[in-house]
């Protein structure tokens, strides 16, 4: 795909619309919806692996999404149909949905109805129908983007007095407790609350958000989103060890989680830590809040060109520190920068999916057949390549 084959909705030509999903909502249930509801993917634009140490991180939503056109019931069924996965319809009970049940893709919506009802909310059941355009295993948080659609469905066609934030934290807790997977906060949040032509500064430890204005166009810029089709699976207990890995340099360090260990501070306290592979998540980490710090300091002055070195110099840490990239993660960067690109970095969970390219405007054709190019000498697959537009957060569209 080729950056000018997005649609001017930023999903490619063949994503289905709410008339679309509605009208298989009919055929599969024999009724209509009560409505469709939509949540996003997104892109980090800085900051990895901070969430969940309660620091600082910067998305922003993208404008493909997963759609879900849902119906209440009131006898206990939950049924649940992805139109990209196929099989028959998935049938459970809502009182006997229990965690780490094994479900597959089900998993996600059906964590979402266990931690509403986990939570003290009355849900009793629902028809519901899905399908996304957001890439799976690419690291633009597919799950999140089930999770949270399905999330605000039920809060409206239950008259939930939950907010957009509060269901970020229910989805959140859906795919920890439910699904199986440690997550922090960033995606769910991103995914239902993100806006229009901005990036969201999102502190993890008090959940503070900051919409800052990111028109990349008025600067003569594109961020693009090179999906390189190495699929990534974070229940696989890489994401899980480098999480326990940092909660153990801050167990060593006497702090509750790394976001009390400042910049200044970091020198003094990796000759505290014992293991050497602790000693490198916690200066990744340390050293990622504070990326997110001078991104967003460079935004708020309207330096935005400078923000490139700093995604390149974040990507050697999740490379070396982290190492969560691979080969074709590290060859979309170097090859994105050699080619002219302000500054490239792997974005999300990392072990494959997707890199991000700050990149001037008219040379963004040059840098995505340098990838092409790049990924066929290699003998790849070629990569996707997509541009990254500021989009709104979760909201129904009917």
């Amino acid at each position: 795909m080729r950056v000018s084959d997005v649609t001017a909705s930023g999903v490619a030509s063949g994503g289905a619309g709410a008339g679309e999903v509605a009208s298989a909502f009919r055929e599969l249930y024999g009724s209509e919806p009560d409505g469709v509801w939509a949540a996003p993917g997104r892109v980090n634009l800085i900051g990895e692996y901070t969430d969940f140490n309660e620091g600082f991180v910067m998305p922003l939503a993208l404008p493909h999404r997963a759609l879900a056109a849902v119906s209440r019931r009131t006898d206990g069924v939950l049924r649940l149909h992805s139109a990209d996965i196929g099989g028959p319809v998935v049938e459970l009970r809502v009182d006997e949905l229990e965690p780490r049940s094994g479900a597959g893709w089900a998993a996600y919506p059906a964590g979402v109805v266990w931690a509403l009802r986990a939570s003290g909310h009355e849900v009793t059941g629902a028809d519901i129908h899905l399908t996304s355009t957001v890439p799976t295993g690419a690291g633009l948080s597919s799950s999140a983007a089930l999770e949270v659609a399905t999330a605000l469905a039920l809060r409206d066609l239950y008259e939930l007095p939950l907010s957009m934030a509060e269901l970020a934290e229910l989805s959140q807790q859906a795919e920890n407790s439910f699904v199986g997977v440690p997550c922090g906060i960033m995606d769910q949040t991103a995914s239902a609350c993100c806006t229009e032509g901005h990036v969201l500064h999102l502190d993890a430890r008090d959940l503070t958000q900051h919409q800052i204005p990111f028109d990349l166009p008025a600067h003569g810029l594109r961020l693009l989103v090179v999906d390189t089709r190495v699929k990534h699976a974070l229940g696989d207990g890489a994401y899980a060890e480098r999480r326990a890995g940092c909660e153990r340099g801050a167990r060593e360090l006497g702090v509750r989680t790394l976001r009390e260990v400042s910049p200044a501070q970091l020198p003094d306290a990796l000759r505290e830590l014992s293991s050497p592979t602790v000693r490198d998540y916690v200066r990744h980490v340390v050293s990622d809040n504070e990326r997110v710090a001078r991104v967003a300091a460079l935004l708020a002055a309207g330096e935005v060109r400078e923000v490139g070195p700093v995604l390149t110099e974040g990507h050697a840490s999740l490379r070396d520190d982290l190492r969560v990239s691979c080969a074709e993660l590290d060859a979309a960067v170097e090859t994105a920068v050699s080619a002219g690109a302000l500054g490239a970095r792997m974005t999300g969970g990392g072990f494959g999916g997707s890199a991000i390219v700050l990149v001037e405007a008219e040379l963004a054709e040059v840098v995505e057949k340098a990838l092409t190019s790049a990924f066929a000498l290699a003998g790849w697959a070629a990569p996707r390549v997509f541009e990254a537009t500021p989009s709104a957060g979760a909201r129904r569209v009917t």
